[in-house]
């Protein structure tokens, strides 16, 4: 793929990510190059993002609010985390389900 779809597509996702403020900034843009030149393939971004985001909701519904993400960098721990995973791509799937029929408790 190429860097700038590379790029593109993971920006695409973050600004998607549930609990993201939504707008891109410059260093977003130069981490997901970054991404890119280290060969760090999609798919693991975007699980990234995705196992981040089922953390984030599986808190207790008595835990203070979690603050709003404001940066790609939010999620290069979990990267390097995804990385190095033995889990299969359906771990992922159920947790995009989940997260996709996510009613927070009152």
């Amino acid at each position: 793929m190429e860097q700038r779809d590379y790029v593109r597509r993971i920006l695409e996702v973050y600004r998607a990510t549930p609990g993201t403020c939504g707008t891109v900034r410059r260093p977003d843009r130069l981490l997901a190059v970054q991404l890119h030149q280290r060969g760090v393939p999609l798919d693991t971004v975007e699980n990234a993002l995705t196992l981040a985001t089922a953390r984030r909701l599986a808190r207790p519904a008595n835990a203070p609010p979690l603050g709003i993400i404001r940066s790609l960098a939010y999620f290069s721990p979990v990267i390097e985390e995804v990385l190095s995973l033995q889990v299969g791509p359906e771990y992922f799937r159920h947790l995009r389900r989940r997260i996709a029929t996510f009613t927070p408790v009152p």
